[in-house]
């Protein structure tokens, strides 16, 4: 069979034929006459083999060798040809996500492309300074004159993946600053990450970050079942006035997690007659429990001081006779400054 007739039916060109015979790979097995190249079926099959092994990756190289080599291995070769798959993907996706990253900054010339992957690069970087530097100046002004910021999935990354406290503020500061909600859903998925360390992370984020969808976000948080994830929540949602936080600001205070923020949040949502009264029902109620030890008695009743109106009064006053001395005096104290006020 000739060149030509080999290429129609092998679907390889007659210059890659040739470039097969140069490399060595397939030798016609004659010649016609003429002079022109022949093909036996035997070489026809090599040929097959060939293109079929450099469809799974191989080089042309490692085809020959494998064609060539009695001793050859294939399981040894396929398993090296995963490995490099793999590492080609996430070479590539990485790559891809770069590119969409820089896509979504908007550059609006080429200085700030490169100021874009400048910044991405620091974010990655093994020196907690550089990426916290990277993230204090995500909203620096570009060639153009208007910012070119940090896209917003590259500091969500940096946030939940952060583990350098002062970095991890930077990253927090620059999401809020960002403006941009796309930072809600990425963060509330790092809420329910199997990991407790990215919950952390991801929770006290959105805490940080304004506006209606992450108040929402942290009313999910409330009914979260690992409890650092509701401890960064409620106080977050106090802040916002959202009187759901309640009941867990009040267990907070009786295990002396977070106490006093959790305190001034329930002051904060006192500020509504309503809640007041809810909230002073709830610390009383909480201060009845037998399962309420002294210092936690000693924290409501703290927290008391900050909850007006009649029912905290009350709360106080009997308070001020209480048995444990502590709670006690504590109580008439709050009182007189009440009665000062």
């Amino acid at each position: 069979m000739l060149i030509g007739e080999v290429a129609r039916r092998s679907g390889v060109s007659a210059r890659m034929l040739r470039h097969y015979e140069s490399l060595g790979l397939v030798r016609p097995s004659g010649r016609t006459g003429s002079g022109y190249r022949e093909y036996s079926e035997r070489d026809i099959r090599r040929i097959f083999h060939i293109e079929s092994l450099r469809s799974l990756g191989m080089s042309l190289r490692e085809a020959g060798r494998a064609l060539d080599d009695p001793g050859f291995t294939p399981s040894a070769l396929v398993g090296d040809l995963v490995r490099q798959t793999r590492e080609r993907i996430a070479a590539e996706t990485e790559l891809l996500t770069r590119l969409r990253r820089i896509d979504a900054a908007a550059p609006a010339g080429w200085e700030d492309v490169l100021r874009t992957v400048a910044l991405l690069r620091a974010l990655g970087s093994k020196s907690a300074g550089a990426r916290q530097r990277a993230a204090l100046s995500s909203g620096a002004s570009g060639s153009s004159g208007d910012e070119v910021p940090v896209p917003v999935e590259a500091l969500v990354e940096a946030a939940l993946g952060e583990t350098d406290p002062h970095v991890a503020g930077a990253l927090r500061w620059a999401l809020a600053r960002s403006g941009d909600g796309g930072a809600v859903p990425l963060l509330a998925r790092g809420v329910g990450s199997p990991v407790a360390a990215v919950r952390e992370r991801a929770v006290r984020a959105l805490a940080e970050l304004p506006g209606d969808e992450a108040t929402a976000r942290l009313r999910e948080a409330l009914a979260n079942p690992d409890a650092v994830v509701r401890r960064y929540a409620a106080p977050a949602l106090g802040a916002r006035g959202v009187a759901d936080a309640v009941p867990t600001l009040l267990d907070m205070i009786v295990e002396g997690r977070n106490d006093t923020e959790a305190a001034d949040a329930l002051s904060l949502l006192a500020i509504d007659r309503a809640t007041a009264h809810r909230i002073a029902a709830g610390l009383v109620d909480r201060l009845a429990r037998d399962t309420a030890g002294a210092p936690a008695r000693g924290r409501l009743t703290q927290a008391l001081a900050g909850i007006p109106g009649a029912t905290a009064s009350q709360a106080l006053g009997e308070l001020s006779h209480d048995a444990d001395r502590a709670v006690a005096l504590t109580a008439a104290y709050l009182l007189r400054l009440r009665d000062a006020g």
